[in-house]
């Protein structure tokens, strides 16, 4: 259900947030994904190779098919270029020095020339046991979390639960409507930035999640018990699928993405609006405020149907469901020659997430 291209990913937080740790726990996951990691400094990158490598502009394999690279930020085109090139990588995941402006580094990304890669969402990282000093400290947070698409709330094994509350309502009033995923010590799971490889005898491309919620079983670390504290992971989503074989009406879809519910992180998969003049299929990749389609042929014998992924936390499932169910079939308005401007607007052009 992927448009074959390599989403990049920024991460970001301020130093000490947890962001190197998080980092790192998806480098060496169970995952067969394979990674291509963009980081200012090689230091705390717990990578045997990078004692050998350690300086700007140097790249290193990590194993499993994984890239790391230490760049200054007016190169990253540059080695977005040569990660995206290399035919090995998945995902590519920037990681933000602790001083950076994660905005320049997305408009950096969107002004990309390099069809191959897509924007895949910028991840702020908070330390919910110092968030009132951090924001004392760099007031900024409060402009960074106001465009973040994900929101990571680390350490919550050193907040209570009272602070929690207060660190979540904040973060509510600067980012409102975006996913907050709670954790300890950086532990995400990684199908919330993308669709980890898995099964077989080499690498392959990205599977679509089955819409389930996560288990524990699923986010434990191989070989971790319900005893084991590192295993005691805070962070879930869920993800819903959609799918119909009658055309998607262009202006109810739409009206969806454009209000897309609080909570909701990502969209992604193949639309079939089967309007006049517009017979091909329409890939749908919807990170955050980002969105993108992409027209592209029907293969031969494909079934022309929409086949939706939505995947978010503390999403209503049903209402999701209820009001994509709304979308299904035409209605005179989608018979027009402007039936499809709304989705148009999405393909070549579109606001700046970051802006």
């Amino acid at each position: 259900m992927g448009s074959g291209r390599i989403p990049v990913v920024v991460l970001a937080g301020f130093l000490g947030s947890g962001k190197t740790t998080l980092l790192n726990g998806l480098l060496h996951g169970r995952s067969r994904t394979r990674i291509g990691a963009v980081v200012n400094d090689f230091g705390s990158i717990e990578v045997d190779a990078m004692a050998v490598a350690g300086q700007v502009d140097s790249m290193v394999s990590l194993g499993n098919g994984c890239l790391c690279c230490a760049v200054d930020t007016a190169e990253l085109d540059t080695y977005l270029d040569r990660l995206a090139g290399t035919g090995r990588i998945d995902v590519i995941v920037i990681e933000a020095s602790g001083l950076a402006e994660p905005q320049e580094l997305v408009r950096m990304v969107l002004a990309s020339e390099n069809d191959r890669i897509v924007y895949g969402g910028l991840v702020e990282v908070v330390d919910g046991a110092e968030f009132a000093a951090t924001r004392e400290r760099h007031p900024e947070i409060d402009r960074h979390l106001a465009v973040a698409d994900l929101v990571v709330l680390n350490k919550t094994d050193r907040t209570d639960d009272g602070e929690l509350r207060r660190v979540r309502e904040a973060v509510g009033e600067l980012s409102p409507g975006t996913p907050v995923v709670a954790t300890a010590y950086g532990r995400v799971a990684p199908e919330l930035f993308f669709d980890p490889v898995s099964g077989g005898d080499g690498p392959g491309p990205a599977a679509a999640p089955r819409a389930r919620q996560l288990s524990f079983a699923d986010l434990a670390p191989e070989g971790g018990t319900a005893d084991d504290h590192r295993a005691h992971l805070h962070a879930s989503y869920e993800s819903v699928e959609f799918t119909t074989d009658r055309p998607v009406s262009p202006r109810r879809l739409l009206d969806f993405l454009d209000t897309r519910p609080a909570g909701l992180y990502r969209v992604k998969g193949f639309v079939h609006f089967g309007v006049p003049g517009h017979p091909q299929k329409y890939g749908l990749h919807a990170v955050g405020r980002f969105l993108r389609f992409r027209p592209a042929p029907w293969g031969r014998g494909e079934e022309r149907a929409t086949r939706l992924v939505l995947i978010g936390s503390g999403i209503d499932a049903d209402a999701v469901r209820e009001e994509l169910d709304a979308c299904r079939g035409h209605s005179p308005q989608d018979a027009g020659e402007d039936a499809m401007w709304g989705v148009l607007r999405y393909v070549d052009g579109g606001e700046d997430p970051a802006a």
